[in-house]
């Protein structure tokens, strides 16, 4: 009902423009809207390219593979609404991953990493994940608010910490680097097994674990005071110091927040991929930061939604996905995916500039 006396409101508003601001108007929301109008029109065109493109699997496909990248998006969006970033996301997703993996091989695995070890609880393997993703997110956090970094240098920091770590992990025991396979069965079924089909394609059990982590961080993001705190110091952090909110405290909750969402991510990527070696994680960042800007978190800060976050990832799937059918190179999706960052955050700054 909100949503459409908003849009009654709005028409409204758009009768009373005489006719000059009327063209105005349409202009700027062509401009403000383009990514959203290129990729509808993208979706179209491959439809008519490959027409299994709208099928039933390369749906679920799409929703899934979305489903894989949310936690981490949800993680990063906060860093942005603070007007940070984080450099350091993909790696820890490959770290936690490569943790996950070794944790949960399978005992009758020839080369399991920790030969005298069983298969541990699935719950304790998700704190452990968990904790290790939030001990570097509050790192993070800590060298931002404390010392005034710039998150991109911190991040970036952390980024070759996490690695060089998660290097000498897979070294241990005289695996010297090799992917670490041979999962639990457990494991497996519990994050890529289905218990529901759409037309016998399967949906995968991490699509719904994405969908507590969007209520979850929902929560966290509106309806507690760990929220609007974050979007104060991201839209005015001296002002927000001022009403009494700690902001040093805000900026390391929101980057630990994150760092446990890195966790999650990695440790649904461990049984997804099933083979996690130092790559695993590269460059999901850049993924997620592209994902936050389309969906309207704005790197000026103080701007976003969850829901934004959640339409960002879909729509950025929805392209590499229409990519594949339409047989682009790897290395030109590359190409495409910097551009659309790049045009996502022209967009963003220009709005601002006009609301300014």
């Amino acid at each position: 009902m909100k949503a459409f006396a908003n849009i009654k409101s709005r028409y409204a508003e758009y009768k009373a423009l005489d006719s000059a601001d009327k063209v105005k108007a349409w202009k700027e929301g062509l401009i403000n809207n383009a990514i959203y109008l290129l990729i509808i029109i993208a979706v179209i065109y491959t439809y008519t390219q490959n027409s299994r493109f709208l099928s039933v699997a390369s749906i679920v496909n799409i929703i899934s593979l979305s489903a894989a990248n949310i936690p981490i998006a949800c993680g990063i969006a906060g860093t942005i609404v603070l007007t940070g970033t984080d450099l350091s996301a993909g790696r820890v997703v490959g770290l936690t991953a490569c943790i996950s993996a070794s944790l949960l091989q399978s005992v009758t695995y020839a080369t399991k990493i920790f030969p005298d070890l069983p298969v541990l609880p699935i719950p304790l393997v998700i704190l452990i994940v968990i904790v290790v993703g939030g001990i570097v997110g509050w790192v993070n956090g800590f060298f931002v608010a404390k010392f005034h970094l710039h998150p991109f240098i911190v991040t970036l920091a952390t980024q070759l910490i996490v690695y060089g770590i998660l290097l000498m992990y897979i070294m241990l025991n005289g695996n010297n680097g090799q992917p670490l396979s041979g999962l639990d069965k457990s494991f497996k079924n519990f994050v890529t097994g289905s218990f529901l089909k759409i037309r016998g394609v399967p949906i995968p059990n991490y699509v719904w674990y994405a969908c507590v982590v969007v209520v979850f961080m929902w929560f966290m993001w509106n309806k507690t005071t760990f929220g609007k705190n974050m979007f104060a110091v991201g839209s005015n952090p001296e002002a927000a110091n001022v009403s009494g909110v700690n902001v040093m405290r805000t900026t390391i909750l929101v980057h630990t927040l994150a760092g446990c969402m890195y966790g999650i991510t990695g440790f649904i990527e461990s049984a997804r991929i099933g083979s996690n070696q130092a790559n695993t994680g590269l460059n999901y960042e850049c993924d997620a930061i592209a994902a936050c800007v389309i969906g309207g978190v704005s790197f000026v800060g103080g701007t976003g939604k969850i829901s934004g976050v959640v339409l960002g990832v879909f729509i950025l799937r929805i392209i590499f996905v229409a990519l594949q059918f339409l047989a682009v190179s790897q290395n030109m999706q590359y190409v495409i995916k910097g551009l659309i960052i790049l045009i996502a955050c022209a967009i963003d700054m220009r709005k601002y500039l006009v609301r300014k």
